[in-house]
């Protein structure tokens, strides 16, 4: 017999009709399985505080979400044929475990502030895993700068030579770039940390639910307080989220393309050993990048995101429609892939050899004039006077280049200020409250 939909009468829906509408939301959410789960501990844990479950239901109800959770966990969980998201699905195999008992769960919620916290609680999660993989990433280019903060490296502008530059800059200036990008990160969890659980269908429910209480017991920050705001933010928080790992996204595109160049046969200025490159089909000498073009390129997805997601979501009214589940599969993808990116750039970083006599090619002598230029002005020369005359020497090819640097300032190649970029860095990383999360959600899920 098929399973009736949550939401089904007498007359059921056209098969076509489902499968358009449904689309790939049964595999989508997997990955928001366990969350499902976590938010449905907490609501029936209200339910018991304000009546509308018993003690031995709701210790029943709990035995047999801790069992599902457990059984994701362990990947030996599944949306069965012919049910149609994680929602029924839950609900389905408490009902059919424990009867009646199992129909109660749905009281004073709708699927619409069940995937809000889904996706916040998913959100959540992933933000974390992302926040930890960038710091990792943020310490190798710290440690990378340090190392390598003596060796000198052409600085370009327009693609031309410019001026020194020094491989302790260039990875210590994606460390800070990832300062900047950490900040959008914290903006974002901010608004992802926030209970919209209660506002039910959008415009909350006549059970007096307790929610200040699903809020302490998911570990979230603060509530969504108007039940129609809480619908609103659907959309409005993935946009948020997607625009600060397009910040991330654009740090490693950014690193990607520089790699890319740096390693041409033309700059030789790092490499890779064999096994992180690909060959050519009919080309023997072929070392190609190709882990960093499809970092470029995925960063690159990632960026036209938030585009996206305005253009589904603009120019809807308030409350919920349907076009909000188009969202999901693009949503978690991305979650999912800047991750993926950040933790290969670090795998990456592990193995990468630096060139440490770029410098000595003549090509390069023209770095230097900026270094004559300047010389000529602390022995008391008016600066252009003293343009003037290194510009006449590179004309008529008399131009020698003194390489010895003696930058000073803050942020120089001799003064990179790496400790004070660790120490913004850790600023930031201190405000976030991962462990007030963590410990709510062990709270629920464990006996």
């Amino acid at each position: 017999m098929k399973q009736k939909k949550l939401w089904e009468k007498e007359i059921s829906v056209d098969q076509r009709i489902e499968k358009f509408t449904v689309g790939k939301d049964r595999e989508l959410d997997l990955q928001l399985a366990a969350f499902d789960v976590i938010g449905s501990m907490a609501h029936i844990k209200m339910l018991n505080k304000i009546g509308l479950l018993k003690e031995d239901e709701l210790k029943q109800l709990l035995k047999i979400l801790r069992k599902i959770y457990h059984s994701i966990q362990d990947d030996n969980f599944k949306i069965e044929e012919g049910i149609e998201d994680i929602h029924s699905q839950v609900e389905i195999i408490l009902t059919n475990e424990l009867g009646e008992i199992g129909k109660k769960i749905h009281a004073g919620r709708s699927r619409n502030d069940q995937v809000l916290v889904d996706l916040k609680l998913f959100s959540r999660d992933k933000l974390t895993h992302l926040v930890e993989s960038v710091s990792i990433l943020f310490n190798q280019l710290i440690e990378l700068s340090e190392k390598y903060i003596d060796i000198l490296v052409p600085g370009y502008t327009h693609m031309q030579v410019a001026m020194p530059s020094s491989f302790g800059l260039w990875f210590g200036a994606y460390a800070e770039s990832l300062v900047d990008d950490l900040i959008l990160i914290n903006a974002a969890y901010k608004i992802v940390n926030k209970n919209p659980l209660g506002s039910a269908a959008g415009y909350g429910s006549s059970f007096p639910l307790d929610r200040k209480m699903t809020t302490e017991l998911l570990g979230f920050d603060e509530l969504n307080y108007n039940s129609v705001y809480a619908q609103m933010n659907r959309g409005k928080m993935e946009r948020a989220v997607s625009q600060a790992i397009t910040s991330i996204a654009a740090t490693l595109g950014k690193m990607s393309a520089d790699i890319i160049l740096y390693l041409s046969q033309n700059f030789s200025f790092i490499s890779f050993p064999d096994q992180f490159t690909t060959g050519s089909s009919i080309m023997p000498h072929k070392k190609n990048p190709d882990v960093f073009e499809i970092m470029r390129a995925r960063c690159n997805r990632i960026l036209a995101l938030p585009n996206e997601i305005t253009m589904i979501t603009n120019n809807l009214t308030s409350g919920y429609h349907r076009d909000l589940q188009m969202l999901k599969e693009s949503f978690l993808s991305a979650l999912n892939q800047i991750i993926e990116c950040t933790d290969m750039m670090k795998f990456m970083l592990d193995h990468i050899q630096i060139n440490k006599d770029i410098l000595a090619d003549a090509k390069y002598n023209y770095l230097f004039s900026v270094e004559a230029v300047n010389s000529k002005v602390i022995a008391g020369m008016p600066f252009r006077d003293a343009y003037r005359e290194i510009g006449a020497q590179i004309e008529q090819g008399d131009f020698r280049p003194d390489k010895q640097i003696d930058h000073t300032h803050e942020g120089s190649i001799g003064n990179l200020c790496n400790n004070q970029i660790k120490r913004m860095f850790a600023e930031v990383l201190g405000s976030f409250n991962f462990e007030k999360y963590q410990q709510a959600i062990h709270r629920l899920i464990e006996k």
